[in-house]
This record gives C-alpha cells, structure tokens and sequence, in this order.
C-alpha cells in the first residue's frame, strides 16, 4: 500500500495565509485603516494599529467613534468571511491554493450593526475578535469585542446581522 505523504505544516500554513490575505484584500477600506488580522488556525485577531487620523478628540486624545465602529464592523466581516472560507477550505470545497486577486470569497453583507461604545478608546492599538452566533445560508448574526491593553477590559463592543453569500 502506497500512503499518500501528509504536507508539511509550515505549506498548509502559507495556504491559509495566501486566502486570509486575498479576503482582506477584497475590502480595500482595510488597508485606508490599516487593519491587520493575527491567524492561529481559525481564530482571527484584528488589529487596528496607532494612528493619529484615528483620533477624534485631540484634547483627550481618544479614538474617533468612526473609526472605532469601522474597526469593528470590519473585524466582524472579515471574521464572518474567514468562519465560511475556513469551512469550505476544511471540507475540501475550496483549494487555498485557487484563491487570490482574480478569484476571491464573496463576503456578507451589512443589514444591521451596532455599536457600544464603553470607555475612551485611547491613542494607542485597539484589537478585536468576532464571535459568530448563528450563521445560516440566508442569515448571520457576529458579536464583536475591543480591547487595548487588557482583553478584560473592553472599550468598545458590537452586534451585527448579515446577508450570507450565495454559496456555489
């Protein structure tokens, strides 16, 4: 019997990095913002580094409420889109490999999103993770948390719903 020999990790890992990437770049404000994703296999972490355009109070100084909701609307997207893709590359569906610019996910889509704000965000980097609650063929629901410098201790949080894709 002639076993097939499993991939070396380091290439699976340079696969779902390759999709991760082509689904933010699929989403051109992420770069405007400069939101970066940490991926540990399928958990994401957002990170929206210190930038003075962020700031909306200069007396303060604190992040602008814009900027906050952005941050977290993106991360809640973006983690939506990586839940699915995740899926489809684990089942087999999808080939990491056949993703990129000319072919990339198609994501959700916004129907609703809210936002608490819950202390100053401070001039410095804020970070995020999106929790799916429910994600259906037609239907989503994300809850999404901020932190800066204590994962205890979050300034701002968020819910929002979203129209799935057409899968096929």
């Amino acid at each position: 019997m002639n076993a097939k020999k499993p991939e070396p990790v380091q290439v699976i890992k340079e696969r779902r990095d390759k999709a991760l990437w082509a689904l933010v770049q699929g989403v051109p404000y992420i770069s405007f913002l400069g939101i970066q994703f940490d991926r540990k296999g399928d958990e994401l972490t957002a990170i929206l580094p210190y930038a003075e355009a962020h700031i909306g109070n200069p007396t303060l100084p604190a992040l602008h409420g814009g900027a906050t909701a952005s941050f977290l609307e993106v991360t809640a997207i973006i983690g939506l889109g990586w839940a699915i893709l995740w899926e489809e590359i684990e089942s087999g569906r999808v080939d990491p490999a056949e993703i990129g610019p000319d072919r990339l996910p198609r994501l959700p889509k916004t129907i609703d999103f809210t936002v608490d704000y819950l202390r100053t965000g401070l001039p410095r980097d804020a970070y995020a993770r999106a929790r799916v609650n429910r994600s259906g063929r037609r239907y989503a629901s994300v809850h999404v948390e901020a932190w800066q410098d204590n994962r205890a201790r979050l300034f701002a949080q968020a819910t929002g719903h979203f129209l799935m894709p057409a899968r096929g």
